[in-house]
């Protein structure tokens, strides 16, 4: 092996595994897909102690907090399924956590979940499930 190969293989970052490729791709797929329908891009990937939201968006005057779920394949569920109670609980408390870091602007919010679908590597289908849950109990508004 030549200086150079093995200078590349020591530097080349490793393949990512393939569910964080495919949810790259979700994610970009919903991004496009939301602007479209003419909501404003805010944020990817907030994280907070409490968990994470793939996209958040303004519409008009409401923050809109969005899941994506990719799946090549809906065979045995839909993808919006994954989101269960204990996710949504998750998405509530960091929804809130990114209330807090804005002074918590008295501002309406919703969550939507956008279903991504694959075929062979490539967007075949995007779905989008507006205002899905509400905010979870005990953490609802008056």
């Amino acid at each position: 092996m030549s200086l150079w190969e093995r200078l590349k293989s020591r530097l080349a970052r490793p393949a990512k595994p393939e569910h964080l490729r495919r949810g790259v791709l979700g994610e970009r797929a919903a991004k496009r897909h939301l602007r479209r329908l003419g909501l404003k891009f805010l944020t990817a990937n907030f994280r907070s102690s409490r968990g994470e939201i793939d996209l958040i968006f303004r519409d008009h005057d409401c923050l809109v907090f969005v899941e994506v779920k990719t799946r090549s394949s809906e065979d045995w569920v839909r993808p919006a399924a994954a989101v269960n109670a204990h996710k949504r609980r998750l998405l509530s408390q960091t929804a809130l956590d990114y209330l807090r870091l804005l002074n918590n602007p008295p501002v309406k919010m919703r969550f939507d979940i956008v279903e991504v679908l694959l075929r062979d590597g490539a967007v075949r289908e995007v779905r989008h499930l507006p205002n899905t849950f509400p905010l979870s109990a005990p953490y609802r508004y008056g």
